[in-house]
């Protein structure tokens, strides 16, 4: 559109608002007053409906804060009914705890590393459920176990307690419950004792506002709908948790709190709605929603209720009495326009005159000419604006010989970059997101022996099978945007040979950030992995030094014993009984070390299978019994229920817990306990085994030597069986751990995998 036209449209533009004003004052004049008294009567709808609101709001938190009252004094009665240690309780304690204090259920939540989790509960839905996305309540329960003083807004506070809102229960959608949680520090649990909470419900929908919303509705026709918005909430996405399967929203967090929200116009209501929270006026507002004219007012609650009440009334009441008049105002109205349109038309032609050497110089300059000036005659707005664009033209000219500067280094730092990625010894390659190749440097076509035009677009098979998974998982972490950095592997070239590499996997992003390609830096370590596999043998050849003068020195003291005997022997020509009976002892010593290290030298014959902890634990326990009980030794035993499976050589098994609980009984001379503790760490997939000893304990410094071959402080030890124990521990890819206190007794934590089936099912 041409500037004529468009003044001449301006001038219309403000004709047709003179002429509208004219209008609008008839308009509204005669509108004034119906729309007056139908606010009033908003008003005095939204004062009967906070009235009701507030008295309902009140009882209900009375019923609510004496529910909360209830689960705090049930809370402290099942503490003291309840052992300090989770692991100690069982749910069907909690079952038959909840009967008879008079609540719905009970749980116990633990804290754990980062996690709060229901650990017990004698509502089986509860048990293992994770609280870590639950808001505010997550917060809350954090502060409960730092004994800090819950700073949540929502809720009921009270020394060492808790309670939240009422809503859905996680367990179950369709129930709502009244939560209290209670911890003093006396144990190492929250306790949660919670009711159903569904009388507040129907309290508030059959003596609160929606109840006086239906009546309302049904005694005004002309009042569309009564809303009550929450400005917390409203306009924000509803916060919901996934409940069995089902989206449920909380209680606590609606945005609408009573009535029916039919006749939406959401960009707009939420404005009003802020700002009736920010004036505390009410705001009044027209629109056409769900086929009808209606008029929207928002208006405060009143003091201490955070609600706004929304009244829609039909407009179309209002407005079929001036529509008529209306009608035969805009007719005079349209005329005038037209006419104003058509004389501005011919005045804006002589106005716009000098923009025409304006326009032709402006086609030079984009042209690239910038020496043509315009010659400036007035010095109005046109005279300003053809100076502007002659100091436009002396800086574009400026301008451009600095991009011409730009552009030639912006060249040679390309040059420079190429430069340096041909002539470096790594290998460097880039691949776009489905594993083509686009780029490669000079020390790539060396090493793999590929040339540039044979590996460019296509997919690099340099990958040996056995490690296509593991490079799969690197190219899924950079998809994520992370990083990989001197990662060893193997890889293949050209002629099929493998090679030892060293590699560094980063992602290449565009200017909005989103991973577009995958750069790989590869580096050859083949001449390392050699050296470092030489160092090795070395150490190996010094550990069976290091074992043979052990075994030299623990053998030659029984060899020398009957040698000696021998001796004896051929001087006087016969032995006693006593005196074989020695030397077949010092014999059967050297058969019983030679024997164990077999067992370290030699592959065992191993049938690992899928076995339960503890049925081992049990029958190790009634294998050792009798002799503890001679010796004034008892177990105590804490074996979790549910642990799962370990795939193991259970024979083997045996023999490392009966070194370990024998070396308990015989550390206790003088009777004791020896606890045995099973429970499983279901972030590491790992089952653990602790076995603790009231014995004389061992000394620090003695602690590291522990396991060394032929170190112990027995008489008739040999130093071997912790030895042989840990090499069995290892085998199973576990780990065996060792703390003592001199005086208080040794503790020895063993660590096993849990069975693969296991973790598939």
């Amino acid at each position: 559109m041409s500037i004529k036209a468009k003044l001449s449209l301006l001038i219309s533009l403000i004709v047709t608002i003179i002429l509208t004003l004219n209008i609008s004052i008839y308009y509204y004049s005669t509108k004034a007053e119906l729309k007056d008294n139908a606010e009033r009567q908003m008003i005095t709808i939204a004062k009967q409906i906070g009235t009701t609101l507030e008295a309902t709001v009140k009882a209900k938190q009375y019923m609510e804060a004496s529910m909360g009252e209830k689960l705090r004094v049930v809370a402290i009665a099942a503490k003291h009914e309840l052992d300090p240690r989770i692991d100690h309780i069982r749910n069907e304690q909690l079952a038959a705890l909840s009967l008879k204090l008079g609540v719905d259920h009970i749980t116990l939540m633990k804290k754990t590393d980062d996690d709060i989790i229901a650990a017990k509960s004698s509502d089986p839905g509860e048990i293992n459920m994770s609280t870590k996305k639950w808001d505010y309540w997550y917060t809350a329960f954090n502060q409960l176990f730092d004994k800090h003083e819950v700073t949540i807004p929502q809720g009921q506070k009270l020394p060492n307690y808790w309670s939240g809102p009422y809503t859905y229960a996680s367990s179950n959608p369709k129930v709502v419950d009244k939560w209290g949680y209670y911890y003093d520090g006396t144990t190492d649990y929250i306790i949660n004792p919670y009711i159903n909470a569904k009388v507040l419900l129907d309290f508030e929908n059959n003596n609160g506002a929606n109840a006086l919303v239906r009546n309302l509705l049904a005694d005004n026709p002309a009042i569309l709908a009564i809303t009550g918005f929450n400005p917390q909430f409203f306009g924000k996405p509803p916060i919901l948790k996934k409940k069995n399967g089902v989206l449920i929203q909380n209680l606590d967090v609606r945005d609408i709190v009573f009535g029916e929200y039919t006749y939406k116009d959401a960009s707009h209501d939420l404005a009003n709605v802020h700002r009736t929270v920010k004036s505390g006026q009410i705001q009044t507002t027209i629109a056409d929603i769900n086929g009808k004219h209606v008029i929207k007012s928002f208006i405060p609650s009143g003091e201490g209720m955070p609600y706004i009440i929304g009244v829609t009334f039909d407009h179309g009441v209002i407005e079929q009495a001036i529509n008529r008049q209306l009608l035969i105002h805009s007719l005079i109205s349209i005329g005038l326009i037209l006419m104003a349109w058509i004389s501005s038309y011919f005045i804006a032609g002589l106005m716009i005159r000098p923009l025409s050497h304006i326009l032709r110089n402006v086609d030079e300059i984009a042209e690239g000419r910038f020496s043509s000036k315009i010659a400036i005659r007035s010095h109005d707005e046109l005279g300003l604006l053809s100076s502007r664009v002659n100091t436009m033209a002396d800086n574009l000219q400026t301008y451009m010989g600095r991009l011409i500067d730009t552009a030639k280094e912006l060249k040679g730092t390309k040059e420079y970059l190429e430069s340096f990625v041909n002539h470096t010894s790594d290998a460097i390659h880039v691949t776009d997101l489905l594993g083509r190749v686009t780029q490669v440097n000079k020390a790539f076509e060396k090493m793999y022996g590929w040339t540039e035009e044979e590996a460019l677009h296509k997919p690099l098979h340099n990958i040996p099978e056995e490690y296509g998974e593991e490079y799969e998982e690197i190219r899924t972490q950079i998809m994520l945007g992370g990083s990989v950095a001197d990662h060893e592997i193997v890889r293949i070239g050209k002629d099929g040979q493998p090679m030892d590499m060293s590699i560094t996997v980063s992602p290449i992003r565009n200017e909005s950030g989103e991973v577009v390609a995958i750069a790989e830096i590869a580096r050859d370590i083949t001449a390392r992995k050699q050296t470092e596999e030489v160092i090795r043998r070395s150490e190996k050849l010094s550990v069976v030094g290091q074992l043979a003068a052990g075994v030299a020195h623990e053998i030659r003291n029984p060899l020398a014993t009957v040698r000696g005997f021998v001796q004896l022997h051929q001087q006087n020509g016969k032995l006693t009984e006593a005196y074989l009976d020695v030397m077949l002892s010092e014999l059967d010593r050297i058969n019983f070390i030679v024997s164990e290290f077999l067992v370290l030298a030699k592959p065992q014959v191993q049938n690992y299978e899928s076995a339960d902890m503890q049925n081992i634990l049990n029958d190790i326990i009634l294998l050792l019994e009798s002799q503890a009980i001679l010796t004034n030794v008892q177990f105590e035993t804490r074996l979790a229920s549910g642990i799962p499976p370990v795939t193991c050589e259970v024979n083997q098994l045996k023999q490392v817990f009966v070194n370990v609980i024998k070396n308990g009984i015989e550390a206790m001379p003088d009777g004791g306990t020896i606890a045995i503790d099973l429970l499983q760490i279901p972030a590491e997939s790992t089952v653990v085994v602790r076995i603790c000893d009231q014995g004389y304990g061992i000394p620090e410094e003695e602690l590291p030597r522990l396991g060394e071959p032929f170190f112990t402080k027995k008489e008739s030890g040999n130093g071997l069986g912790l030895m042989v124990s840990q090499r069995i521990i290892a085998n199973h890819k576990g780990s065996m751990m060792i703390s003592s206190t001199l005086g208080q007794g040794t503790c020895v934590e063993i660590r096993l995998p849990v069975a693969k089936t296991y973790d598939e099912d």
